[in-house]
């Protein structure tokens, strides 16, 4: 009598793509949801308040500004419902630029593992930027903030906002708080999770700081600096995964980074060192915004002052370690025995970054091949 053998066939595996896909659908679900909750009278006002920008006040034309009346916002609790819904909007595009963008790329350019990763990170991060960058930049000419520069402190409390400047800040803070579930969706390695939540942390701390304390446009000209050398430092390790010998952009890359923790440094103590400093009203008030008191004002600037040292500490080591590791390369080497070994070379590219912020362990720039020993 034959006796069966019992199957060893293995379940089959979700992959990656199918299990973003998934989790996409989910939340494409859940926004139309509160996009369906508009059309009927008894759940709108429950939709309302997390697809529309809450809390508007009307000011009444001036004698200056006779055509029209002026449409601005300020802050309040119902702000978390509408970062709520553009967080899940942030992860569907997210998914959307992963699956037709990224995947496609990624399936021609055949990158490992480690750079597969770290090129749909720079993919992800290198599209927000510009995109940020380029809003910021419209906000910051239409709002005149280039022309007088004065109106970073001028008119303290900043509570009322323009329609642009609140969906910023509101888009701000969404796109970071999705990246706390994208972590899972993306299944990053254990190793690699403190590090992200490190400066995930670090930006909703000072986004979400400027915009309660009613330091909106002073932070938003930080970040548009911010964000623009973060671009340049993305897009140019997309550049190098395509094309190892591109290096120039790192360079470029290395000295807008420095000059850009000089800037903010500058624009910082400018404004709440000098600018609020001498201000009139001084005086700490919750019903009208104002914060500008000593404290605060030590606070806001020991804050910026630290992340802008860690930054610049990180950095500073990595290039030490960098031209340590380049000298070495150059050095000629001892022959010892006269046999001769064939083996490849080892070789280790830019393959680790938070953000343009160097890590610790020095691999966010490109280094140097290592010469084939004989």
């Amino acid at each position: 009598m034959a006796i069966r053998k019992k199957s060893t066939k293995s379940p089959p595996v979700l992959s990656h793509e199918f299990v973003l896909q998934n989790h996409a659908d989910i939340v494409s679900c859940v926004a139309m949801v509160f996009l369906l909750g508009l059309m009927f009278e008894i759940t709108a006002k429950a939709s309302i308040i997390f697809v529309t920008l809450q809390y508007n006040v009307t000011l009444p034309a001036t004698e200056e500004q006779a055509t029209e009346s002026a449409f601005l916002y300020y802050y309040g609790i119902k702000d978390l419902a509408t970062v709520f819904f553009y967080m899940l909007v942030a992860i569907i595009i997210h998914a959307v630029i992963q699956e037709y963008v990224l995947d496609k790329i990624n399936r021609r350019m055949h990158f490992s593992k480690t750079k597969h990763s770290k090129f749909n990170e720079s993919g992800q991060l290198s599209a927000f930027y510009l995109f940020s960058c380029v809003w910021g930049t419209f906000i910051l000419i239409s709002e005149n903030y280039i022309s007088d520069p004065t109106i970073l402190w001028r008119a303290y409390p900043h509570n009322l906002m323009t329609f642009q400047m609140k969906f910023f800040y509101i888009s701000q803070l969404a796109y970071w708080f999705h990246a706390f579930p994208e972590l899972y969706f993306q299944k990053t390695k254990k190793e690699d999770i403190p590090r992200q939540l490190v400066y995930i942390g670090l930006y909703l701390f000072h986004i979400a700081g400027a915009y309660l304390l009613n330091l909106n446009h002073l932070g938003l000209v930080l970040l548009v600096l911010h964000y623009f050398v973060e671009f340049l430092f993305h897009i140019s390790r997309l550049f190098y995964f395509s094309d190892e010998k591109y290096q120039k952009g790192f360079s470029l890359w290395a000295v807008l980074f420095v000059l850009g923790r000089l800037l903010t440094l500058i624009l910082s103590v400018l404004t709440v060192g000098f600018g609020l400093a001498r201000a009139e009203n001084q005086k700490l008030d919750f019903s009208t915004g104002n914060f500008n008191v000593l404290a605060v004002r030590i606070a806001v600037l020991a804050s910026i002052c630290i992340t802008q040292a860690f930054m610049m500490w990180k950095f500073i080591n990595f290039q030490l370690r960098r031209w340590r590791e380049h000298s070495t390369f150059q050095a000629p080497t001892v022959k010892k025995k006269p046999t001769v070994t064939k083996g490849r070379s080892s070789r280790k590219g830019t393959e680790n970054g938070v953000n343009g912020t160097v890590t610790s362990n020095g691999a966010d720039s490109p280094r140097n091949r290592k010469e084939k020993s004989s």
